[in-house]
């Protein structure tokens, strides 16, 4: 019997069928008996197939779904990377999941790379079994066609997909289902939807314009796009996954452990989600897009090339769940093939339809503030200060003030003493030297100025544009060449600290604080959009946008404490996942502290225990535990990957990295103890001072 009944899902677009499938289905059986994958001879490992498996699990099923559009030979190209991958992860499961092989895993996974080559005319290792045999066919069959810049996008998520796989292996031998964060940022590498967006342009013929490529409405448009396919998938693989496979990384699963729900609530839950994923790709197809190639001034093939991207990316969506519906891969008994006809006749399809189809989270009145009790914040490190915070403090004041921030029109000066920024600064980084911090201290004060001047101004006025050319200014003094002259406080901060900061640092490490100062822009560019459009965002893509503000706090932690560490060190998955772990703590605890004055300022639409409280349609106080609840998971996650895969990283270096790591990852706790403890004996959460005006909302600590 089934664990829960499928769900009602969200399906807006009726999926059509390539008139090609026959020729793929007798193509792909074919191509996977030459690869050696139907024939136990091929490999010392038993078959994981036999022909009449892949018949039934029936891949160019999926294809012609997916790419009705695609000509008769390149559904068969098509058809044979989806049975490449999906032998390759039945393989590694029989192969190294089932016995817990780490190293076997890797030494497996790192050979996988040389069958991917930029060079075309390079010499490839002797395959040795049917995966690397058929991803050596596959790539040169497909690769030459499309631009080096396609090509090196689709080798990244490649290579992703098939690396990350260790991280299921992981959970699977520690017996630890991750926690929701974790899972849908981990999934995205894993489950290899991104790897399908990427085909999709070889599909549609039509690559994603490269000045566009890494923006973050199109990054959102794959990141929706992968979550909508991972999460129904989920729903489908559940029974298979957890009966069978003794699978741990399965979002119902995910959501039933940390919930405490039974099978059929999660399902329901995972596909709430899933609608609401789907939504955000609408809203960014016909919000985000059309400014967005304005913006860039994309022309008219790069803009029909987007169009046929988008339409891809949606009929893949759909395809894929009527496939879903079909194979035997997959618990879908007893669910009724509805046909195309149905569903338009049962409702409108289509861009900008959804809040006709099932609910939406935008529209409903703000909610009113209300007094609630802090719950008790996990915190395993203790904070201490910094010997020179008094220095700090008459240090701050003066910058501010010839910054020119205590106009009284954002801040007074007694407004910025309750604030106590500088102790923050001392809490933080408690080990920093006295320029460092000072550096440090101004940047977090420019931040916080920055939210609270556009809190005053562009956020209350919706003044998108009047933001868009607010930023555009601050990011010419992020340039090497000379910028203008700063016309205002936060122009003339910026320049200042830049001045400072960037030429003790790495072109690296440069380049990514100007990232991030980019990034953030996104966020404030992001939020106001919401405002103007009264829409409270999903969860996921809340927690995401906010991500992006917090991570100063580790570069700023490793120029303050460290100074820099070699490139290759920073860009190590472990090292990026301790980072948005920080991010996430930080934003999680920020969403608590900060509700009282965002219900009261900004109609709560960015608010993460708004979001919690619209998406679970939970009261306050429940809206609270959830989100403590998470944070407290992405604290333990902190703490596990600085014990386990940063120690294993560090045990790669020479001694002087090794340290430097090592002091790095301990001044990350040092930061997040001093962030919490700042966050209960500030005022910045009590009083609230916008344009003239305050308000005094309820003291909650």
């Amino acid at each position: 019997m089934q664990p829960f009944e499928l769900p009602e899902f969200y399906l807006p677009y009726p999926a059509r069928l390539n008139p090609h499938l026959d020729g793929a289905r007798e193509h792909s059986r074919v191509w996977a008996r030459d690869m050696g994958m139907l024939e136990p001879a091929s490999t010392p490992h038993p078959a994981v197939w036999d022909e009449r498996r892949l018949e039934a699990m029936d891949y160019a099923l999926l294809t012609s779904y997916t790419h009705p559009d695609a000509s008769a030979p390149e559904l068969d190209l098509l058809t044979d990377w989806y049975v490449w991958v999906f032998y390759f992860d039945d393989d590694f499961l029989e192969r190294y999941k089932r016995t817990g092989d780490v190293a076997g895993a890797r030494a497996y996974l790192a050979r996988l790379a040389a069958f991917m080559p930029a060079d075309l005319g390079a010499p490839l290792p002797e395959p040795a079994n049917p995966t690397e045999k058929g991803l050596a066919d596959l790539w040169f069959r497909t690769v030459p066609v499309m631009s080096p810049a396609w090509r090196h996008r689709f080798a990244e998520t490649t290579r992703q997909l098939l690396e990350e796989s260790l991280w299921e292996l992981g959970n699977i031998n520690e017996g630890r289902v991750p926690n929701p964060i974790d899972y849908i940022a981990m999934r995205r590498r894993v489950g290899g939807a991104p790897w399908s967006a990427a085909l999709v342009e070889y599909a549609v013929a039509a690559e994603v314009p490269p000045a566009i490529a890494d923006t973050r409405p199109v990054r959102v448009l794959r990141d929706t796009f992968a979550d909508g396919v991972h999460l129904r998938n989920d729903i489908f693989s559940y029974q298979r996954e957890t009966e069978t496979e003794g699978e741990l990384n399965n979002g119902v699963l995910v959501v039933e452990r940390f919930f405490g729900y039974p099978a059929q609530r999660a399902a329901n839950l995972v596909n709430d989600v899933i609608t609401a994923r789907l939504q955000q790709f609408e809203n960014t197809a016909v919000v985000e897009l059309p400014a967005l190639v304005e913006e860039y001034r994309i022309g008219a093939r790069g803009r029909a090339d987007l169009a046929r991207y988008v339409k891809g990316l949606q009929d893949w969506q759909y395809g894929g769940h009527e496939w879903h519906l079909r194979s035997s891969r997959y618990m879908n008994s007893g669910v009724t093939h509805r046909s195309p006809a149905y569903r338009l006749l049962t409702g409108p399809a289509g861009l900008g339809t959804s809040a006709v189809r099932i609910r939406s989270l935008a529209g409903r009145p703000a909610p009113v503030a209300k007094p609630f009790r802090l719950p008790e914040f996990a915190m395993p490190y203790a904070s201490r200060a910094n010997p020179h915070l008094g220095r700090l403090r008459v240090h701050g004041l003066d910058w501010v003030r010839r910054m020119g921030m205590l106009d009284g029109l954002v801040w007074t000066e007694s407004r910025f003493r309750a604030m106590d920024f500088p102790l923050f600064g001392a809490l933080t980084l408690p080990d920093a030297a006295a320029p460092e911090l000072e550096i440090v201290n101004d940047f977090n004060i420019w931040g916080w100025y920055i939210d609270d001047l556009l809190a005053a101004t562009f956020e209350r006025a919706r003044d998108l544009a009047g933001a868009k050319a607010f930023f555009d200014r601050l990011r010419t003094f992020l340039q090497d060449g000379p910028a203008a002259e700063p016309a205002n406080p936060a122009e003339r901060g910026l320049a200042d600290i830049w001045s400072r900061i960037a030429p003790r640092l790495g072109a690296d490490t440069r380049a990514a604080f100007a990232r991030q100062i980019e990034d953030f822009a996104d966020f404030r560019l992001w939020a106001i959009v919401n405002i103007a459009q009264n829409r409270v965002p999903d969860p996921v893509d809340h927690l995401e946008m906010r991500r992006s503000t917090m991570a100063f706090s580790p570069l700023l932690t490793l120029f303050a404490v460290v100074g820099d560490l070699p490139r290759e060190v920073l860009d190590a998955a472990a090292l990026r996942t301790l980072a948005d772990t920080v991010a996430d703590i930080v934003t999680l605890r920020d969403a608590i502290f900060f509700y009282p004055r965002e219900i009261e300022t900004d109609s709560s639409i960015n608010n993460g225990v708004v979001v919690v409280q619209r998406f679970l349609d939970v009261d306050l106080d429940g809206a609270v535990k959830v989100v403590n609840d998470l944070r407290t998971e992405r604290l333990g996650q902190f703490e596990r990957i600085a014990s386990t895969e940063v120690a294993a990283l560090a045990g790669e270096l020479d001694p002087e990295d090794r340290q430097k790591l090592l002091r790095y990852v301990d001044a990350l706790r040092a930061w997040l103890a001093g962030d919490l403890q700042w966050s209960r004996v500030t005022d910045r959460y009590r009083t609230v001072q916008l344009g003239m005006s305050t308000t005094r909302v309820e003291a909650l600590l």
